[in-house]
């Protein structure tokens, strides 16, 4: 670790200890009238997310008076854009993002270390696990994710038992599309890993970073992607929109997704079930688990303020209003404890078997390694060949860190 960001993973501390006592001091001193913090914030979020922290905003400028200014970017430039723009000063204080932007953040030393005092033990040690890295917390959790199964329940009363028996019913009730997973002109491992998982043939063997897809497993579930693709499931002109609009349109009743597209789907009236997706290679199906949270910015100017804000992020307030804006289920136990809504509870269910969405430095080019042999495999190339193949250039990727 630099000198830089140890000394600012202390200031972050002292910080961080301030901020906790200042905050209360604050929302006391607005409720009998007194003075308030003054300044403003810049967070960057995307399209998913900027309805849920504009409201984050209002909140918390109300009980602080500190302005949180959130900047909305696509999806795939919050990172890329923060690495390249936090070390000049023209970042924001900070971003919201997955819990796998942790290896590559700490790596170029734009995230600063995050205390939350007692509040850490209000998160499930999953939640923590995911945004640390050698044994030091990066980010303050809000969100656990993970996709499953949703049903247009128009179109379906009964959910087989195996993903084959599935494939043929949605054949009758939609032949054009029996059940919709994206793909899209890069491929898309994360959306296939269910399926995938379910052959034995997990990204990583548990608590390891040795490739666990490799061998016997892992090409009998290449093999299925060329039946797959075969059984018109798979195809790379359909991508996440066109998966998501084909659903809305009533034009299958299965989707392979995750909560962030529900709420529209069921704004659109769809009367909709979440559930684990069935099995295709005789084990349970395993999504990934991803933890949504908000990273500080280790070249901040506003550190005082951004470590105020991210322990109101660490309360029950911020979570619920996230939870009701983003439709995802809080990573903060309490808040999480009071979720009734039965969309959110199918998707928690449908991840009680899944596995930790990986943050070690380096999972970028495995992404890009693995979905690209699956894409091969859709355009028609050898499935074992081609699987074995992105097995030797993850595994060299790796080694290389």
């Amino acid at each position: 670790m630099s000198k830089r960001l140890l000394a600012l993973a202390a200031t972050g501390l002292v910080f961080a200890l301030t901020a906790c006592g200042s905050a209360s001091n604050t929302t006391s001193n607005s409720s009998s009238g007194g003075s308030q913090a003054s300044g403003t914030l810049t967070v960057w979020t995307d399209e998913t997310r900027i309805e849920g922290f504009n409201a984050i905003g209002e909140a918390f400028q109300k009980a602080t008076g500190v302005k949180l200014e959130v900047v909305q970017k696509p999806t795939d430039d919050v990172r890329t854009d923060f690495i390249a723009q936090a070390p000049s000063g023209a970042g924001p204080d900070l971003i919201v993002g997955a819990n796998d932007w942790v290896g590559s953040l700490v790596k170029n030393g734009v995230v600063a270390p995050v205390e939350l005092g007692d509040k850490a033990n209000g998160f499930s040690d999953a939640a923590k696990k995911a945004f640390t890295s050698d044994g030091t917390l990066y980010g303050v959790p809000y969100a656990v994710e993970n996709i499953a199964l949703v049903r247009n329940n128009a179109l379906a009363k009964d959910t087989p038992a195996t993903f084959d028996e599935l494939i043929a019913q949605g054949k009758q009730l939609t032949p054009d599309h029996p059940v919709l997973i994206q793909q899209g002109d890069k491929g898309d491992a994360y959306h296939l890993y269910p399926v995938q998982s379910s052959f034995g043939a997990p990204l990583f063997k548990p608590d390891t970073t040795e490739i666990g897809m490799k061998g016997e497993a892992g090409e009998k579930f290449a093999a299925y992607i060329k039946k797959l693709t075969n059984e018109g499931v798979l195809s790379e002109s359909i991508g996440g929109d066109q998966a998501k609009q084909a659903f809305l349109d009533g034009k299958s009743p299965y989707i392979i997704t995750g909560p962030w597209w529900t709420g529209e789907f069921t704004k659109a009236g769809l009367d909709i079930s979440v559930l684990p997706v069935p099995s295709a290679g005789g084990q349970p199906s395993a999504p990934f688990i991803g933890v949504q949270g908000v990273y500080l910015s280790s070249y901040s100017k506003n550190a005082l303020l951004a470590n105020q804000f991210l322990d109101y992020m660490a309360g029950d307030e911020a979570q619920k209003i996230l939870q009701e804006k983003g439709g995802r289920l809080p990573a903060l136990k309490s808040a999480a404890a009071a979720v009734t809504d039965p969309v959110l509870k199918g998707f928690e269910a449908a991840g009680e078997s899944g596995q930790s969405l990986p943050a070690i430095t380096g999972i970028d080019t495995v992404w890009s390694h693995w979905g690209s042999a699956e894409l091969s495999i859709l355009r028609g190339e050898d499935p074992v060949t081609t699987w074995q193949q992105m097995i030797a250039n993850v595994e060299d990727a790796l080694a290389k860190g």
